[in-house]
């Protein structure tokens, strides 16, 4: 990784001259996983994010952290289509509205899991990618921030962990209930007295955290929310780190696929087109496509905004030709990690498979019954779904070709996806901290 001194941009460079050398077509899987394909981290760092990860110091009101959306129970997800964030009481399905402190909306998006995010070559992050490395802008990352934007990230990853904190429905809160959420209401975010210096603040003035932060970081006297950011990012990169699956096996010459799941390597990477967005190492190619997934709940739009729709990758580029696309995940541990699409629409991969395969011919019988989503009274997810103008607009964004796939073809291709899951990625590998230094209580 680089060091504080900005040599992110050299570190972007690299990054992107490494890319484009892996991202030619391959006609088969891909080279075996290596250690080069990971950046370095500091175990010192990795301690202290694991326990920052799992501390609801970091949220408005000390009542969620990271992990209550993103929990290893749940393969590093919540196990639900749309999250209940700040409002809500529990963990995953079984999460529900606090009737003291109501949410206002659930997240519009599905949480996606975590698995790998400390590879090289994951340069662009988030559903719409609006996170993205950019040797051209200020600190080498584009953000919705802008030039406003800290600088002195150890990498992308640690970038990306600055944003959950300042969503109101997510982590900070709502406009009037806490200092985060004031701070945010008002746009401050950076410098003194921002959303990010109060949230710093209150790490260094809970007791035990100071030992943790020392080991860290002991060369740094300013100790600041990109020090955060960069020890959660140093810890998921760690803790869910996948390279040890059967098809990685298989990739090394270790054990070789058999049975259903060779036939539905061969059909993955052969006729059904899987490979064609699903490639290279992490089984991504990292861009966006628009693939039709159904849509329901708040959207994606401004508060001042009364549409329910989510554009996706349109919202970042304003590119019409971008509308309704939306980042290719990664299928590792895909098995472990549903509800699957951008709004968690398929609670059922064998069902995702099938509609995914042919957008266009299964939109109109997509039944919303089959969605998992929490209880929220007084909230209409329907929207999208019940307006013909927006449903046919979704629908006319699909442009992939169909490639319809047989009972058969779907057992084979189950087989090879559970063949990407890795055992030692999905339990992780420092766990759940039986405390944190906050002494708040911990999402189980």
């Amino acid at each position: 990784m680089p060091d504080k001194t900005g040599n992110f941009k050299k570190y972007l460079r690299g990054i992107s001259v490494w890319v484009l050398a892996g991202s030619a077509a391959v006609a088969g899987p891909p080279v075996a996983v290596t250690d080069a394909d990971y950046g370095p981290v500091d175990m010192a760092q990795v301690r202290l994010g694991q326990m920052l990860f799992y501390d609801p110091l970091l949220s408005g009101n000390r009542n969620i952290s990271c992990a209550t959306c993103h929990h290893p129970k749940f393969g590093t997800a919540d196990g639900v289509a749309l999250s209940l964030g700040e409002g809500g009481i529990g963990l995953g399905p079984e999460r529900r509205p606090d009737p003291d402190n109501m949410p206002e909306q659930r997240i519009p998006r599905n949480a996606p899991a975590l698995f790998n995010l400390g590879a090289r070559e994951f340069t662009v992050l988030f559903h719409d990618g609006r996170i993205e490395a950019d040797a051209g802008k200020p600190g080498g990352i584009r953000t919705p921030m802008g030039a406003e934007m800290n600088s002195g990230f150890a990498s992308l990853l640690s970038a990306q962990t600055m944003f959950p904190v300042l969503s109101a429905d997510e982590m900070a809160g709502h406009y009037s209930e806490n200092e985060i959420s004031k701070a945010v209401r008002q746009g401050r975010i950076t410098g003194s007295g921002g959303a990010w210096d109060l949230l710093s603040t209150r790490v260094q003035e809970t007791p035990g955290y100071a030992p943790l932060v020392t080991a860290a970081f002991p060369d740094e006297e300013d100790f600041g929310f990109t020090h955060i950011s960069d020890a959660i990012a140093a810890f998921m990169a760690f803790e869910w780190r996948s390279d040890t699956s059967p098809f990685d096996a298989h990739l090394r010459g270790e054990q070789a696929l058999q049975g259903t799941a060779a036939a539905g390597m061969d059909l993955f990477y052969g006729s059904a087109g899987c490979a064609d967005c699903h490639s290279g190492p992490f089984l991504t190619d990292h861009s966006f496509h628009a693939m039709g997934v159904p849509q329901f709940g708040p959207g994606k739009a401004a508060r001042f905004e009364q549409h329910v729709r989510d554009t996706g990758r349109m919202r970042v580029t304003g590119r019409v030709e971008d509308a309704y696309a939306f980042r290719t995940p990664s299928l590792r541990n895909v098995a472990a990690t549903g509800p699957y699409g951008h709004t968690g629409s398929h609670a059922d991969l064998r069902g995702f498979l099938a509609y995914h395969a042919d957008p266009a011919t299964a939109f109109d019988g997509y039944d919303p019954a089959t969605v998992r989503l929490p209880d929220l009274p007084g909230v209409s997810d329907w929207r999208h779904i019940d307006d013909p103008a927006a449903q046919a607009s979704l629908k006319a964004s699909v442009t992939a070709p169909a490639r319809p796939l047989s009972d058969t073809d779907l057992d084979r291709l189950i087989a090879f996806l559970g063949s990407l899951t890795d055992e030692t990625a999905i339990q992780g590998r420092l766990g759940i901290p039986d405390a944190v230094p906050s002494g708040l209580p911990i999402d189980r």
